[in-house]
């Protein structure tokens, strides 16, 4: 599937890539996919020296495109300091175009810094870069006069506020939210014989509708929804060549695995669970971690979710064997970028996988693994700055501390700890409006209390 972009590497090694040209794609976002991360960085430079340079055509341009391909390596990479010259890009992109010179322009730098900000959310767990973000978008609303800029800006009004309502539990709502999609990805494919970068980006507006209702099926359990957003990655790949779309495809193939392995979770059946394993595993066999590590990593996590979907289906030992190993792979990229929010979400399923290992085999030893691994997780976590990444590391604690007791059939303090992890975390979840994983909260600090009921129980 990268045949074409190592041939490019081959042709145009890094070493021979000039940083004084105008980089490999001229501008086109739509071949930036061809491109590894080294030659991505190489393009990054050129597009910002073409920028720069005294008397370069269309200076406002030449920085917005600049600023797509360094968001792309953030994307990419996870680099904050890439998102930084990004956004940077951007802004200065939208001061060069000015609001009343050139409104489109302005209004498509203005997308631009939006989908900064939302990068940056989605990495770092920052909601506040969300609500900058939704600003943006609606000031390029507001200016746009044609272009890739409207349609942009109502993808992401719509993005935005699904993520924010995704936590309120309305499946009807889920739909309203999906359904806002439809006009905007109508109006980005009606501009692709214009612009080529409108085909990708149509296919990335499927892919964020697509994410928003696999986030609202997997909080209701909603079977419906979860069909709703296979269907929509399904026709997100409908046209795209892995050979020249290699990410976008990959992208859309993960989508659709983890749709699936979501499906075959609420049903509790193994076969379709088995089936997204297979489909996740296929599309690391294509997908370079040279060429995109946050992609790999992020298809790694997705993996290893359904390894771990099927052990808890099948009471594999094996399977959640496998997926400790895939969040080990994932954890390979996470570390360069300790502030990554899917770092804390890896961790903790690791450690509740090497905990549930523990409860099928009896090993204590594995238990003081997974123990161990949580601790280092808190450690590095601030209940300030990622409150709800922390929580979820004290509700799979007190899990660690429930399996602890269930092997051993005594309570050495690990109930009343289990309790305080609990509660703390309840405390967080109420306060982030979290319901859904109150309820998980919730459930564990009852399934204390009735193991404790039943355990002061005489014997009849």
């Amino acid at each position: 599937m990268f045949e074409f972009g190592r041939e490019l590497k081959r042709l145009f090694g890094a070493e021979n890539l000039n940083v004084t040209r105008d980089g490999l794609t001229g501008g086109d976002a739509s071949l930036l996919e061809l491109l590894d991360l080294d030659m991505l960085r190489a393009e990054a430079k050129s597009a910002d020296i073409a920028a720069g340079r005294m008397g370069a055509k269309d200076r406002a341009q030449r920085r917005l495109e600049a600023a797509i391909v360094w968001r792309e390596i953030a994307r990419r990479s996870g680099d904050p300091v890439a998102l930084r010259k990004a956004a940077a890009g951007a802004e200065a992109a939208a001061e060069l175009f000015g609001r009343d010179r050139r409104p489109d322009g302005w209004a498509r730098a203005r997308c631009e810094q939006a989908f900064c900000a939302m990068l940056g959310a989605e990495l770092f767990g920052d909601e506040g870069l969300n609500a900058a973000a939704e600003a943006a978008f609606r000031d390029a609303r507001t200016a746009a006069r044609g272009g890739l800029a409207l349609p942009l800006a109502e993808v992401g009004i719509a993005a935005i506020e699904g993520r924010n309502r995704l936590g309120d539990g309305d499946a009807q709502l889920a739909r309203v939210t999906a359904a806002r999609f439809s006009t905007p990805i109508v109006g980005l494919r009606t501009l692709t014989r214009r612009c080529r970068a409108a085909r990708l980006l149509a296919v990335e507006a499927r892919l964020v509708r697509a994410d928003l209702l696999l986030g609202w099926g997997a909080r209701l359990k909603d079977r419906d929804l979860l069909q709703q957003a296979l269907n929509e990655a399904e026709l997100a790949g409908e046209g795209l060549d892995p050979a020249y779309e290699p990410l976008s495809w990959a992208r859309v193939a993960a989508a659709r695995g983890q749709a699936m392995a979501l499906l075959g979770e609420i049903g509790g059946q193994i076969e379709p669970l088995a089936e997204a394993v297979t489909a996740l595993a296929d599309v690391l066999n294509e997908l370079s971690r040279e060429h995109s590590p946050m992609d790999w990593a992020r298809v790694q996590t997705a993996l290893a979710q359904g390894l771990q979907a099927l052990g808890e289906a099948g009471a594999s030992e094996r399977a959640y064997e496998q997926a400790v190993t895939c969040y080990d792979r994932a954890g390979l990229v996470f570390k360069e970028t300790p502030a990554l929010a899917l770092r804390a979400v890896a961790a903790s399923n690791r450690a509740l996988c090497l905990a549930r290992s523990a409860e099928l085999t009896g090993d204590l030893a594995v238990l003081d693994a997974a123990e161990a691994a949580f601790r280092i997780e808190l450690t590095a976590l601030s209940a300030g700055r990622d409150p709800t990444a922390w929580a979820l590391l004290q509700v799979n604690l007190a899990r660690l501390y429930e399996a602890r007791m269930d092997i051993t059939g005594k309570d050495r303090g690990e109930r009343a700890a289990a309790a305080m992890a609990l509660n703390a975390a309840l405390d967080v979840f109420a306060e982030q409006g979290l319901r859904s994983l109150s309820i998980v909260a919730a459930e564990a600090l009852d399934r204390l209390g009735a193991n404790q009921s039943e355990r002061r129980r005489p014997a009849a």
